[in-house]
């Protein structure tokens, strides 16, 4: 079992485009993802494979795969020791790559693989990340959409690096970036503000993201934003933690205010504003205000612990085809 983080590939043996692919019970959608690949890929006559980033399911996704390997030899398996998730099976994925660019791509067919054409046309401009934008969202509802964008716009009103809107892993990159990424230590695998933090000139493709093909997604429409949005925030700005400094700042100053009015009520004989409403309404604010900055605070020392610890963002129980 591999505990420590991948070795560099050999890129001695590279081939021209590597497709990254995180997978978890997604037994339905692998073949009919293959053939529409295979057929981009055979269409642009380059050297590629196909790597299936694992996370142990319990359907039959692992034999589907070990069957489509024997029958096509790029096809590549990274199976890992437990559920990691998906930023972490990304990593894995593209650290393990060895072609000279890289696309991330979901197997659900949301993402269609006859856009990697238009992505590496557009890389051919000069771009060293192209990302695939989404003009439309077919099956996701309004209150997904709004969070999104909501999500969005604080984390670039409030990071320190641009995530573009409309965006998720879709996208294709260069050597030289994955090498970037590389070196960078992160353990949450936030790949959107990774990307974003490595720089370079980097480019958007227009698409209709289209339904799943099959099944229902693994991933959690509420949670999953929400956990996005603060690994944006957390990971890549230290700014949440000053503006709670300045909102502690304003309440103080606030409090203060209040308290001239009462004390200005008392010395000049006005009836003082009756208390018991106002005393309940002031002390559950501060007390939200509190507990909202303890819980940023909290979210930065839970970040500096997971890095201290430097365990591995995931351990590969099997590889195949490698």
């Amino acid at each position: 079992m591999t505990v420590t983080p991948p070795v560099q590939p050999d890129l001695g043996k590279s081939v021209d485009l590597s497709i990254v692919v995180p997978v978890y019970k997604e037994s339905a959608n692998i073949r009919p993802f293959l053939k529409r690949t295979e057929a981009v890929m055979a269409k642009l006559g380059l050297s590629y494979e196909i790597i299936f980033s694992l996370d142990p399911s319990p359907d039959d996704t692992e034999t589907v795969i070990l069957q489509e390997i024997e029958r096509n030899p790029s096809i590549k398996l990274l199976l890992f020791s437990r559920r990691f998730g998906q930023p972490a099976a990304t990593m894995a994925g593209i650290l393990h790559c060895t072609g000279d660019k890289c696309v991330v791509i979901d197997v659900d067919l949301q993402d269609q693989p006859e856009l990697i054409e238009k992505l590496l046309a557009k890389m051919a401009e000069g771009y060293e990340v192209v990302y695939a934008m989404r003009t439309s969202r077919e099956g996701e509802t309004l209150i997904k959409r709004g969070i999104s964008h909501f999500g969005y716009t604080v984390i670039n009103k409030l990071s320190d690096v641009q995530i573009p809107r409309n965006t998720g892993d879709f996208r294709v990159m260069s050597r030289r970036v994955i090498e970037e990424l590389r070196r960078l230590s992160e353990s949450h695998g936030f790949l959107r503000g990774m990307v974003a933090f490595v720089g370079f000139k980097q480019a958007a493709v227009l698409y209709d993201r289209d339904a799943r093909f099959s099944g229902t997604g693994n991933y959690n429409r509420l949670v999953g934003s929400l956990r996005i949005g603060i690994n944006g925030l957390v990971g890549f700005s230290s700014r949440p933690l000053q503006v709670m400094s300045l909102a502690g700042f304003g309440l103080a100053g606030l409090s203060f205010l209040v308290g001239i009015f009462y004390a200005l009520q008392r010395v000049f004989g006005v009836p003082l504003t009756p208390g018991l409403s106002t005393t309940v309404l002031v002390v559950t604010f501060f007390s939200g205000v509190q507990l909202l900055g303890l819980g940023v605070v909290g979210e930065y020392i839970g970040r500096i612990y997971d890095e201290t610890k430097r365990r591995p963002m995931f351990i590969v129980d099997k590889k195949i085809n490698f």
